[in-house]
């Protein structure tokens, strides 16, 4: 489904309300910071109440962000919005399926396949590098200023969701609203230098733990780290402090598909997969009770982690 039939309804529910809720995917990447943060510049400089929020609430990492210090993990007791929107979330319970009660109105803007359609109005694309380029294209459509504080949120979203302009969705569109932005007035190497360059001690030292940990496969073709609790206890550490640790395994020469295992409980892991384009891990998440896209998916499995890599490894196995 594209954006062009839905964009100006969204417009016009823009337009007509005052009272919005911004929400995004719990455990949230740049993407769905980036895009919760610059929507919500955009309509509180448009005038309008807007409430930004997350489950999780904010990760370190993204705390530079305009506007970030007002993003909240709570909304229990407020006032009904008048609309919703629900940013790159795939399904409405990664957001929270509480919010549905929230909001007159709700829409679902995402880019991922296989996304749920639970909005009252439903805005997909699949082509899209980021949900950040479907609020970039909502924006030029509705002619609406777009301020330093918006292009610097909607800049980090798509850095992100591309890794850094690396992934096979760095398509000509997402470099050229890069381009657009940048004009803005955005110094690049300020944002690289947060993003990239300010690491706490703490992500240092799990991710030594991590590294300990790497496994590749007897064929070569896929490779994993994990960590567990106890690591982030003697480290001090905390799940903020992992994002992209599943991109050390995939740099290993020959490995095809990567895999993050990062332990939640006792006997509960997340899985996070990345695959270099032959194989499609978002079908593997899905299989697993979890989702995304090709060539970026998460899953959670229950289980000890030597039972649960035994699972994932063989279904690797099976696919390559």
């Amino acid at each position: 489904m594209t954006t062009t039939k839905t964009i100006p309804t969204i417009l016009q529910l823009i337009e007509n309300n005052h009272r919005f809720l911004i929400a995004s995917h719990e455990g949230p990447d740049g993407d769905a910071i980036g895009s919760t943060l610059a929507l919500t510049n955009l309509l509180r400089e448009a005038g309008k109440d807007v409430v930004a929020y997350n489950r999780d609430g904010l990760p370190k990492a993204f705390s530079f962000l305009p506007g970030s210090s007002q993003l909240c993990d709570e909304i229990d007791g407020v006032e009904p919005f008048d609309v919703g929107f629900i940013l790159d979330a795939g399904e409405l319970r990664r957001a929270g399926s509480h919010l549905r009660d929230c909001c007159t109105v709700l829409i679902n803007i995402d880019h991922h396949p296989c996304s749920e359609d639970f909005g009252d109005v439903y805005c997909l694309d699949t082509a899209a590098a980021a949900t950040a380029v479907i609020i970039y294209r909502l924006i030029v459509a509705g002619k609406m200023p777009v301020s330093l504080d918006v292009a610097t949120c909607l800049y980090v979203a798509i850095l992100s969701d591309t890794g850094s302009f690396r992934y096979s969705n760095a398509n000509a569109e997402a470099f050229s609203i890069a381009g657009e932005l940048v004009a803005k007035g955005i110094d690049t190497w300020d944002v690289a230098s947060a993003l990239y360059e300010t690491q706490p001690k703490e992500r240092l030292q799990l991710l030594a733990q991590a590294l300990s940990t790497l496994c590749v496969s007897p064929c070569g073709r896929y490779a994993s780290v994990a960590t567990t609790l106890e690591m982030m206890q003697l480290t001090g550490s905390g799940p903020e402090h992992t994002d992209g640790f599943v991109n050390y395994p995939r740099a290993v020469e020959g490995v095809e598909v990567a895999i993050y295992f990062r332990q939640l409980d006792n006997d509960q892991f997340k899985a996070g997969f990345r695959s270099k384009g032959r194989i499609d891990v978002g079908a593997l998440a899905r299989e697993l009770g979890g989702g995304g896209h090709h060539n970026a998916a998460g899953a959670t499995v229950t289980g000890s982690l030597n039972a649960v890599q035994t699972k994932v490894f063989a279904r690797l196995d099976e696919l390559l």
